[in-house]
């Protein structure tokens, strides 16, 4: 039974997913309660084939139906306001479309390469999983940057926010994905310079289209800059002196972990702090384990690990990555740690302070 309840929600995701690609709840945003066959009209799709998925949503309780005794035809569709906010907002903290991009545009679709990966021991990298994946991921995380992350910082870094409030402060965002977390960190201190720095290519386009699309008035194009590269090699040409270097939901992912935490230290200005955002795991291993840490250990399975894998040698961390191990990794690079727990089911903090000599 479980696992039927398993498969009915995965299932139902996927249909879930085709409402949003399909433009499916915009249009019935647009219309208000509809008919299969207006909400078809609006989409541009097939009328007895959006009828079959409006009925199954309604079915799953994402939308309401009027008169659901009433011929098929006539049965008119309602998508509430607060499952709209869900699905469509992006600026909500309430967003939660990109759970459903994630893992069925991103990781369901790459499982036939991930079973290779696997049965050949080896990872999958991370540009395989493509446009969903990227952008899923960055929007599980926009409303945690946009939203919690400036209380995070100038309640437990107040050193660190003061210094960044005043001319002549800056920023490195390493494994910066597609910029979203070095935009709000622009926003954060418009006093302060950023620096986007992450691997794939791709995803530095994606963050350098975000930086276009911001409204020039914000001035943010002339304080934020991206730059693909390895951020384990990061510190070696003349880029240190930064008063914050982030890491983002990115360190366990990493094949270098030890040697990216290295680069952060170079990349500090003395007194600065590396600040690291990773998944609030507990302290050791139970199969007794809160829903969050079952999301996490289900997505290092399908693709963390296998990316944190994909070049050698590896660390081969995970997504579960618990304190003990950032304080060990820390440590063989240098720094101190301090964990910070700031009451969120998906996240935790840490800060890295550079070890004296």
């Amino acid at each position: 039974m479980r696992l039927f309840g398993a498969g009915l929600a995965s299932a139902e995701l996927m249909t879930c997913f085709l409402g949003l690609e399909l433009g499916l709840y915009e249009a019935l945003r647009r219309t208000g309660p509809a008919t299969a066959a207006r909400v078809a009209e609006e989409s541009g799709l097939d009328a007895r084939m959006v009828r079959e998925w409006l009925e199954q949503q309604s079915c799953a309780g994402v939308l309401t139906v009027d008169a659901p005794g009433a011929p098929p035809e006539a049965r008119r569709f309602t998508l509430p306001p607060a499952h709209a906010e869900a699905l469509l907002d992006a600026d909500s903290p309430n967003w939660i479309a990109p759970l459903v991009v994630m893992p069925i545009g991103g990781m369901a679709a790459v499982l036939p390469r991930l079973v290779e990966a696997y049965r050949n021991r080896r990872g999958l990298p991370y540009a395989a999983y493509g446009e969903a994946l990227r952008g899923g991921q960055a929007g599980l995380n926009r409303g945690v940057f946009e939203h919690h992350l400036p209380g995070w910082i100038g309640r437990h870094l107040p050193d660190i926010d003061a210094r960044l409030r005043v001319p002549g402060g800056s920023i490195a965002d390493v494994a910066c994905g597609s910029g979203l977390s070095t935009l709000a960190l622009a926003r954060m201190f418009p006093d302060a310079e950023v620096h986007g720095l992450d691997l794939d290519e791709a995803s530095i386009r994606d963050a350098e289209a975000n930086l276009a699309a911001t409204d020039p008035a914000e001035g943010l194009r002339e304080r934020v800059r991206f730059r693909a590269g390895d951020a384990g090699e990061a510190g070696r040409t003349g880029e240190a002196g930064h008063t914050l270097v982030c890491v983002f939901d990115a360190l366990h992912d990493m094949s270098a972990p030890v040697d990216v935490l290295r680069a952060c230290r170079r990349l500090m200005a003395p007194g600065g702090a590396v600040l690291l955002m990773e998944p609030s795991v507990g302290e050791r291993f139970t199969p007794v384990a809160p829903d969050s840490e079952r999301f996490h250990y289900a997505v290092s399975v399908l693709h963390c690990l296998p990316v944190g894998m994909s070049r050698t040698p590896s660390a081969a961390t995970g997504t579960v990555m618990r304190p003990d191990t950032v304080r060990a990794y820390a440590a063989e690079a240098g720094l101190d740690t301090s964990v910070i727990d700031v009451g969120h089911p998906f996240h935790r903090l840490y800060r890295l302070s550079a070890r004296p000599g």
